[in-house]
């Protein structure tokens, strides 16, 4: 009958239900609390001891948007004195799961892309197959976990099989960079405004080409360092933060910035990779030779640290006699940068006289004031970013979604 028993599942076993219980699977823990020390003096019978034992089990609970999250089951924090089931526990766990697939993403974006929205679906990867492989205790990433606890964040290795796509160098013209790049930002925006999911890593690499019916579209590929934006307070810290450096959001490189990400960073980044595309190539597959002056100084972007990155940006747009050293292939994205830094500056200033006001308010013991830090109070938000980009060198390019045609139609040009 025991060894039956042990064959039940924990919910067959009164055990609650969706918990993998690892202490059932180990003869040593199956032995009576009179023969464990630890538990021979506890109070109470020994099934009250069933808790401490089922430390380190895992727990799978139903999330949003039909995903399911793994928590790993820590020790007891409270339990009410009495017959189980008729009190009170409370015990810590963490999450082991937790990092949400870039096939779960898409899956959400596939839902929603219907009718007026299925236009999306040509800026999005399609995803064929997808595999996870966490790293193992004798590895060390695990060691490393072991040694710094919480100060150390654990990663696995995700791969996935998905449609061929080009990159940004198979692109033989201007326009249709800039095209390709005005279509991640529309992208950028249905992901944020409908199923509600931040990329958090615009780099070049992960902006390429989808050919279709001989059209070229713009596609924000690599998704597996969004977040929902529900799960923001979940998001990186001043210790974990997301992107690629070069192109990260000139604040996130500061110590002292512990988030949240928004979305004008993730803009402010296409800003960064359309800077180091345009100074630092002849055309998108030809890099420039390195020369005494000019663009190339840019290069040291890619290898240096936060301290440096955050400096250099700094000058890229504080700087009053700051211009961009764009390349004769490139000209006609000059405007673009110029547009789009005036707007980052004007509303990096408005955000320091803004600190300045609450700084006095709280002095004063006044109403503090308000502020939209997702735009920078309304000076780097995706209308402003749009109006911009929607027409390269006197020409009007592609708006994919009726929204934002209807949308153009009443902002000024930048």
């Amino acid at each position: 009958m025991i060894k039956q028993m042990r064959a039940l599942p924990p919910e067959g076993l009164g055990i609650v239900p969706n918990l993998d219980a690892t202490f059932m699977k180990d003869r040593k823990s199956l032995r009576s609390a009179e023969e464990m020390p630890q538990y021979a003096a506890a109070d109470g019978p020994p099934s009250n001891e069933i808790f401490e034992w089922s430390e380190g089990s895992l727990f799978d609970i139903p999330y949003k948007n039909k995903t399911i999250r793994t928590v790993r089951v820590k020790r007891v924090l409270f339990r009410s004195n009495g017959i189980i089931g008729r009190g009170t526990i409370v015990m810590r766990v963490v999450c082991n799961h937790c990092n949400v697939s870039e096939q779960t993403f898409m899956d959400r974006c596939r839902e929603l892309a219907q009718g007026d929205h299925a236009w999306v679906l040509n800026h999005l990867p399609h995803i064929y197959w997808t595999f996870d492989m966490q790293y193992s205790e004798s590895t060390p990433q695990a060691n490393f976990k072991k040694k710094f606890k919480d100060d150390y964040e654990m990663r696995l290795m995700r791969g996935s099989i998905q449609e061929e796509l080009r990159p940004l160098s198979s692109l033989t013209t201007a326009t249709g960079c800039a095209q390709v790049f005005y279509d991640v930002v529309q992208c950028h925006h249905w992901a944020w405004k409908y199923p509600q999911i931040l990329h958090r890593d615009i780099s070049q690499g992960n902006i390429l080409v989808r050919e279709k019916n001989g059209e070229i579209y713009g596609v924000l590929n690599d998704w597996d360092l969004a977040i929902w934006l529900n799960d923001q307070r979940d998001g990186p810290t001043s210790k974990f933060r997301t992107g690629t450096k070069p192109y990260m959001a000139r604040e996130q490189h500061g110590i002292e910035w512990e988030g949240p990400h928004r979305f004008r960073h993730d803009l402010e980044s296409v800003f960064y990779v359309i800077l180091l595309l345009v100074c630092l190539y002849f055309s998108p597959k030809v890099k420039v030779v390195k020369p005494a002056t000019g663009g190339f100084m840019y290069e040291e972007w890619h290898k240096q640290d936060d301290q440096f990155l955050r400096g250099e940006k700094g000058n890229v747009l504080h700087d009053a006699n700051w211009e961009p050293s764009v390349t004769p292939f490139f000209c006609g994205f000059a405007l673009w940068l110029t547009t789009l830094r005036r707007a980052l500056r004007r509303g990096f200033a408005r955000l320091a006289d803004h600190k300045e006001a609450m700084e006095e308010a709280l002095e004063r013991d006044q109403e503090m004031p308000s502020f939209d830090y997702d735009t920078l109070d309304n000076y780097f938000s995706y209308e402003k970013v749009v109006s911009v980009m929607h027409r390269y060198d006197d020409e009007e390019l592609k708006t994919r979604g009726s929204e934002w045609r209807k949308t153009l139609l009443g902002l000024p040009d930048l």
